[in-house]
């Protein structure tokens, strides 16, 4: 399978897969998709419409699954319209953020039901909507060496796709990234809100801090949301309730003792249990805010 010959499917059109279906769509010339609401602009674009996940599955060689983890992905596989009725030889691209141990049983699954036909490459990305918009995603790959290597030629154009490991690798190098980045999310939050109430001026602040070694990308796409305490949802919180449970797996299966990591926890729980879970990362200067103990 050649890239030039290879047709390009996409399920799940949020807020990454939309803007990634688009570069796909550019780069490619074709592009197969199906989703729950209408897409009428990608449509317009050139995209073609398969009513249901039978269909979209066997109109595509490479399908990215963009969906937040694999229980509604997994929901699409079976029965006379699921994506396994009449698949043929397909590559499955998991984007999303999920236990590197539950992608390799999802593969396993697949590939025993479909007699090998379909094999699994996990790609979760970072860099946020912004990043997926601009197509400079960092895409974290796992998997078999010629499958990845093809799944490298199919997401180039969304951003950088590397080669990490094994099947599953993908999803332990995300569980890294958002340990650095809920930790990051947090101090940010906390910073801000220490530096706000000693008179400080944020922007003043934000702008000199970040040509140092507090500076961050994270801090370069979230420090207007962190001045002005915007928190509309881009990458929304709660989803690191998720990303940190898998983090902790990783941990466990590892026989690592973390330090920030149970921390990080309690406080994205306590987040979202404020009510807070569906607002932006950013929201941590809330949260912290929030958070007063009487003496403010």
């Amino acid at each position: 399978m050649t890239i030039s010959s290879v047709t390009v499917g996409v399920v799940g059109l949020g807020a990454m897969g939309r803007p990634m279906a688009d570069h796909l769509l550019a780069a490619h010339g074709r592009l197969v998709i199906h989703a729950r609401r209408p897409q009428p602009e990608l449509l317009a674009a050139g995209a073609s419409w398969a009513q249901t996940p039978r269909e979209l599955a066997s109109r595509v060689d490479v399908l990215l699954m963009m969906l937040p983890d694999l229980p509604p992905f997994e929901a699409m596989l079976d029965g006379p319209d699921g994506l396994l009725a009449d698949a043929g030889d397909l590559l499955i691209l998991i984007g999303s953020t999920s236990s590197a141990p539950a992608v390799r049983a999802f593969a396993e699954r697949v590939s025993e039901q479909t007699d090998g036909r379909v094999r699994v490459v996990d790609c979760p990305v970072s860099g946020g909507e912004d990043g997926a918009i601009a197509g400079t995603l960092s895409i974290m790959l796992g998997g078999a060496p010629d499958d990845a290597a093809l799944a490298a030629e199919v997401l180039a154009p969304c951003g950088t796709p590397v080669l990490l490991g094994p099947l599953g690798a993908g999803e332990v190098a995300k569980a890294c990234n958002q340990l650095v980045v809920s930790a990051t999310i947090m101090a940010l939050g906390e910073a801000t809100v220490l530096a706000d109430r000693s008179g400080l001026d944020l922007d003043a602040l934000w702008s000199l801090l970040s040509g140092g070694y507090a500076g961050s990308r994270l801090l370069d796409s979230r420090r207007e949301k962190l001045i002005t305490g915007d928190d509309s949802p881009s990458g929304i919180a709660r989803y690191m309730v998720k990303d940190l449970g898998f983090a902790a797996d990783i941990a466990d299966a590892t026989g690592t003792s973390p330090v920030l990591l149970p921390a990080l926890r309690a406080a994205f729980d306590e987040l979202v249990a404020a009510g807070l879970g569906d607002r932006d990362i950013a929201v941590s200067r809330r949260f912290i805010a929030s958070r007063d103990t009487g003496g403010h």
